[in-house]
């Protein structure tokens, strides 16, 4: 029986990660992903906004509008990520997530991974 190979365009180096972030407000999500890629901390941030969260704080049920910021970047990035993040959020207990991309475009990902590395 042939061995199967991993498909190249489906397979992602482990260290590609992706960084949502979700910010109150438009303004700061998008000054966020500047800060990221003028840095060098990732290669791209998207920021879509007209997202509305649902989630409970402090003992009550709350519904807000929400902007997600979307940061590609490689996982040795991750944690100056999150504390840049951090130190700009304007919530006192940020939702920042940190997810592992398992597949991809190859060419992307070697983009990727160039962008942040100089």
């Amino acid at each position: 029986m042939p061995r199967s190979r991993p498909d190249p365009e489906r397979r992602a180096p482990a260290r590609a990660v992706l960084i949502l972030a979700a910010y109150p407000h438009r303004r700061a999500a998008e000054a966020a992903a500047r800060a990221l890629v003028r840095g060098r901390l990732a290669a791209c941030a998207t920021v879509l906004p007209g997202a509305r969260a649902f989630f409970r704080w402090e003992g009550s049920e709350r519904a807000e509008a929400s902007v997600l910021l979307l940061g590609k970047t490689l996982s040795s990035k991750a944690r100056a990520v999150t504390a840049a993040l951090r130190a700009s959020h304007p919530d006192r207990v940020p939702e920042i997530l940190i997810v592992p991309i398992s597949g991809g475009h190859a060419p992307y990902l070697a983009w990727l991974a160039g962008e942040v590395r100089r």
